[in-house]
């Protein structure tokens, strides 16, 4: 299975596997592609398949009996979609949504899971990656509750664009209110602040970001702290 491991492996999981352990996931690896807005699994949905991603963005939502959601997880290249089949679990507990269309490797669940009991690298990298989950999981429940919408809103931004590293982003009120949890009106209002410092530039379904560092300044500590975990993940 040398000729793939020599293709442009994004997933950095993946990426960064021996060629051993790569070589026997690699035959059970299909290239699948998700279209903006597709939903990958439905909360309470059996796990069947484990999904690398490869480019663009997914998120995990969590939602309430009255249908309200709240974005708990962005997921970039360097994700797994599927990871409760570690734990031995093979529901999903969250619904898996694509915010920017997305490039996946996928592998049946079983066998992902079996390779993950043999204890090697793929083991290994993948707690790390749980970790940088849990990390983001958390951080968000503290942003979100106790930063002002602008920080918040700064943050999430940021991430976005580290992730599909474009300086304009497609984005309607409808999904940032739904990601964020708050109000449309309070968007509207933490982008216009935005804008005003220069920040961005911002119209019905687009934000262009202009000036990284002032973004960065209206942030909140939420985001270092999650790009620094994101970024020494794979690192001795």
């Amino acid at each position: 299975m040398q000729p793939l491991k020599q293709l442009a492996i994004r997933n950095r999981i993946l990426g960064a596997l021996p060629d051993e352990e790569f070589g026997r996931i690699a035959p059970h690896l299909n290239a699948v592609t998700f279209e903006k807005d597709e939903i990958i699994y439905l909360s309470e949905a059996p796990i069947e398949y484990v999904y690398l991603i490869e480019s663009g963005l997914v998120s995990l939502l969590s939602t309430t009996e009255t249908g309200s959601t709240i974005e708990i997880a962005m997921l970039g290249k360097e994700g797994v979609v599927g990871l409760p089949v570690i734990l031995k679990n093979r529901i999903i507990p969250y619904e898996v949504r694509v915010r920017f269309r997305s490039e996946a490797l996928k592998i049946k669940a079983e066998i992902f899971q079996e390779e993950f009991d043999k204890g090697q690298v793929l083991h290994e990298f993948v707690l790390r990656y749980l970790n940088v989950l849990i990390t983001q999981i958390s951080q968000s429940s503290i942003c979100n509750r106790f930063h002002t919408i602008e920080a918040t809103l700064s943050r999430w931004l940021l991430t976005v664009q580290d992730q599909i590293n474009s300086n304009t982003l497609y984005l309607t009120q409808q999904v940032i209110s739904q990601a964020l949890g708050v109000p449309r009106t309070g968007i509207t209002v933490a982008a216009g602040a935005l804008q005003t410092a220069g920040a961005i530039r911002y119209s019905r379904g687009k934000i262009v970001i202009l000036d990284r560092m002032r973004l960065e300044s209206r942030s909140c500590e939420c985001y270092r702290i999650m790009r620094g975990e994101l970024d020494h993940f794979l690192n001795e």
